[in-house]
């Protein structure tokens, strides 16, 4: 078993574990994708893990992330979704990139984006550069946030 393989089992366990506690119903999907392992909960009434705007989420990655480091001793850099949140977040988000570069590039003002977490910041930045902008992150956590800026 690779070591990613070897993530996912490891965060699959935990995050079943915590879904017998809270006495949740989901099905655990596991995936590699590119150089980390991706956990899916998927079920019906799954909200509570996802939060608003994805809060609880992140805090549940985090500390699935810490559970498979206590076991492997790496930093894992694992994606947990709950519920195909990530999945339609990481398209409203693509989509805000385009649209936003768009936007720069009629007016060729530099435009700040609210803050956001640095999975969000990624997608953002990937649909700025495809548009052929430039972006940056500015600030410090928790309140860090994308800048586009026009081209040249």
């Amino acid at each position: 078993m690779n070591t990613l393989e070897e993530e996912g089992e490891i965060a699959a366990d935990y995050i079943e574990g915590l879904l017998d506690i809270a006495d949740l119903d989901g099905d655990i999907d596991m995936d590699v994708e590119g150089d980390r392992a991706v956990v899916s909960v998927v079920g019906a009434t799954l909200d509570e893990l996802v939060g608003e705007d994805g809060e609880v989420l992140e805090a549940l990655q985090e500390l699935t992330r810490l559970a498979v480091h206590r076991r492997t001793g790496i930093r894992a850099r694992l994606m947990l979704d709950v519920g195909g949140f990530r999945a339609r977040r990481r398209s409203e988000l693509a989509e805000l990139g385009r649209s936003v570069a768009a936007e720069v590039e009629r007016t060729g003002e530099p435009k700040k984006l609210r803050a956001m977490s640095p999975f969000e910041r990624k997608i953002i930045h990937d649909a700025v550069a495809s548009a052929g902008l430039r972006s940056e992150s500015e600030g410090e956590e928790p309140n860090r946030r994308v800048v586009v800026f026009p081209a040249g």
